[in-house]
């Protein structure tokens, strides 16, 4: 047998004549549908760089893609061309994930529209005809059920369009949803009466309860977010220490310059001032009470060595004063 001189004889020769967009044309001509050809301007043919094939695939690479202006407006069509010796059950899905990416590559380029991707598959192996199907469907072990959800419109999980009361239905979604739904509309002091409700129901960690917090202060639009905070601590039993710990931050720290810069600005703030004994103070307290290493970070703007000393002195109190 002849030594190859190329590692994927097939597909380089595939390569080599498809490159050419004379050769191109031709094979257009045969294999796309008319109702594909009647939209194609062919003079505007543009052999487009690159693979969409993964790193790991780069030696088995042969996928050629042409761009095409069609005859209705501005939209593109592209020609994505897969050469193909073995069969493969999952290359329609292939097929498909290269279309996407060619779109992608489409709205990188500063597209408004998605373009018109037509694939082919080229395929010249032993076995015949090819004997896998063609339809990206298929690759699913439920074609029914997978045709139902990409032929349909995904999901809208729209929370503007939803009551109050249904919110507060919605058990450990209820606080995100509630305070996302009204983050940009009201004064958040406004929705006080259904964050302590929703705190009763016990189905948070302290966690979720700064979280969300930092958010509302950042993001939202309280009028005083010492007292607001405050005023949620003083009807929630569970959350009160921590609660109260960030209270005790907004005070320290003085009246916030803009509620959007948060209370992360506060604490810069008062570093700059010599304060920073007052934000360990307030990081000491927090990890005492449980709070993420990461929101204490966030919400101090101490470093990652100052947490780590704050939380060996936490732990030597836990240690030397064990809870009875």
């Amino acid at each position: 047998m002849p030594k190859k001189f190329t590692p994927t004889p097939h597909d380089a020769v595939f390569k080599q004549f498809l490159s050419e967009k004379e050769t191109a044309r031709d094979f257009f001509e045969v294999w796309l549908p008319d109702e594909i050809k009647a939209l194609c301007d062919f003079t505007t043919m543009k052999v487009e760089s690159g693979s969409f094939i993964d790193e790991a695939m780069k030696a088995y690479q042969n996928d050629i893609l042409y761009s095409l202006k069609t005859k209705k407006g501005k939209g593109y069509l592209y020609v994505l061309i897969e050469a193909q010796s073995t069969p493969d059950k999952l290359s329609a899905w292939r097929l498909m994930r290269y279309s996407m990416a060619a779109m992608q590559k489409h709205i990188d380029a500063g597209n408004k529209t998605l373009p018109l991707v037509f694939p082919i598959l080229f395929y010249m192996g032993k076995k015949s005809p090819y004997p896998h199907s063609t339809h990206w469907l298929n690759c699913f072990e439920d074609r029914s059920l997978a045709e139902r959800i990409y032929t349909n419109p995904f999901k809208l999980a729209d929370v503007t369009t939803l009551d109050d009361g249904e919110i507060i239905q919605h058990r450990r979604m209820a606080l995100l949803e509630l305070i996302q739904k009204h983050i940009r509309r009201r004064d958040m002091s406004e929705l006080l009466n259904e964050i302590v409700a929703i705190l009763s129901y016990n189905e948070y960690t302290d966690n979720h309860v700064v979280t969300m917090m930092n958010y509302l202060i950042q993001e939202g639009n309280a009028t005083n977010p010492m007292q607001f905070i405050t005023e949620i601590a003083k009807q929630s039993e569970k959350h009160e220490g921590v609660l109260m710990t960030m209270a005790q931050l907004l005070r320290q720290e003085g009246k916030l310059e803009g509620i959007q810069e948060g209370i992360e600005k506060g604490i810069e703030k008062g570093i700059e001032k010599g304060k920073a004994e007052s934000a360990r103070t307030i990081a000491r307290q927090l990890l005492a009470n449980g709070v993420d290493r990461a929101i204490v970070k966030m919400s101090t703007g101490l470093s990652d060595a100052e947490i780590n000393a704050l939380m060996g002195r936490v732990n030597a109190a836990k240690i030397k004063y064990p809870k009875k």
